[in-house]
């Protein structure tokens, strides 16, 4: 790993949107400086068998031009609510929505903290009603389920899946009887439709351009 220059050299390594604390995460980026050139996959491997189990490192590629916080501006949350039904849900979600602001506090550090924990979100619906949505409740009467889905904007301070639930709570009253479950599913750059763009994807084309206009043996067919 390369490290800075100066008195106190660090390892060049930085994060980019952290999940918080008490969260599952399935989209976690980083970047890592090398001090030389390594073979993408191999460095996957490495960091991979440092980790612990259940820290998977998934995929590695070459950087190419900018940072990667100029390709990560929002994140897909979802989060399940036992005992709670969809229609509980539905309904809450259309209160929520009709909202141009709602404020909520977070205790920090400093003290409580007032924020918008409405301004921050792109979209907010039931993993049901979200085509190839990923893990979707099978419906019981005796252990409701509801899965909510949601796009959230990396703003100044970051709205969080607890601040949403708690801008749910205040206009709408829902509160499950259980811990929800929060899982971040993916981060990237918001396109026009409220999609996330894959911020590795620039990186992978590039990587795929330059091997297939590599020169091959000597002697072979182009």
């Amino acid at each position: 790993m390369a490290y800075s220059a100066g008195f106190t050299p660090h390892p060049k390594i930085s994060y980019v949107g952290a999940a918080p604390t008490g969260v599952a995460s399935e989209a976690e980026y980083l970047e890592i400086g090398v001090a030389e050139r390594v073979e993408p996959d191999r460095l996957r491997d490495a960091l991979d068998a440092a980790l612990p189990a259940g820290l998977d490192i998934v995929e590695c590629v070459e950087a190419g031009p900018g940072g990667l916080a100029e390709r990560i501006d929002a994140s897909r949350w979802q989060v399940e609510l036992p005992g709670v039904t969809p229609e509980a849900v539905r309904a809450a979600l259309t209160r929520f929505l009709a909202e141009d602001r709602i404020e909520v506090e977070r205790l920090t550090k400093d003290g409580r903290r007032s924020l918008d924990a409405r301004g921050a979100v792109v979209s907010a619906q039931l993993s049901a009603d979200v085509p190839g949505a990923g893990r979707v409740p099978s419906p019981s009467l005796s252990d409701p389920c509801a899965i909510l889905d949601v796009v959230v904007r990396q703003a100044t301070p970051a709205v969080r899946p607890d601040d949403v639930l708690a801008a749910l709570r205040a206009v709408a009253d829902l509160v499950p009887p259980s811990p929800p479950r929060a899982t971040r599913l993916a981060q990237g750059l918001l396109d026009g439709t409220g999609r996330l763009a894959d911020p590795l994807g620039p990186d992978r084309r590039a990587a795929l351009a330059a091997r297939e206009s590599a020169p091959g043996p000597l002697g072979a067919l182009a």
